[in-house]
């Protein structure tokens, strides 16, 4: 027995190539992703500028007034607090979008990755506007 491939054997132990619909669905599904992740990147950024924004008026207040009220809504309550016990809590709010914002571009980084692997694998380019 002859261990020579030919260019019929399977490519690095991957399945059955794909159809062109599959491919056409693939293409679809990765492009998809890639938005997906880019609108949820795009709108936790607004809510990070928004907390920040509070938190430049707040911190104004809170050197000057510490003790002030303040109202903050949670969960769709309105609640009553003091200037001083709603700053760390944006600020850790803040944070915490922050670090989902590097996941989420991280994971878009590999999406766009593989998205680009996947048309150099089949061979797909854009088509140039006339």
């Amino acid at each position: 027995m002859s261990s020579t491939s030919t260019s019929s054997s399977k490519p690095k132990g991957k399945a059955a190539p794909l159809t062109d619909q599959e491919i056409q669905q693939t293409y679809i599904r990765l492009q998809n992703e890639l938005q997906t992740l880019a609108g949820k990147i795009g709108e936790l950024e607004s809510e990070a500028d928004e907390h920040t924004l509070v938190l430049t008026s707040l911190e104004e207040v809170l050197a000057k007034e510490p003790d002030r009220t303040c109202f903050r809504l949670i969960g769709g309550v309105l609640v009553e607090r003091t200037v001083k016990d709603v700053v760390p809590q944006l600020k850790t709010n803040r944070d915490g979008i922050k670090r989902v914002i590097a996941n989420l571009a991280e994971q878009y980084k590999n999406g766009e990755k593989e998205f680009d692997d996947f048309k150099k694998e089949h061979g797909i380019r854009p088509v140039a506007a006339q």
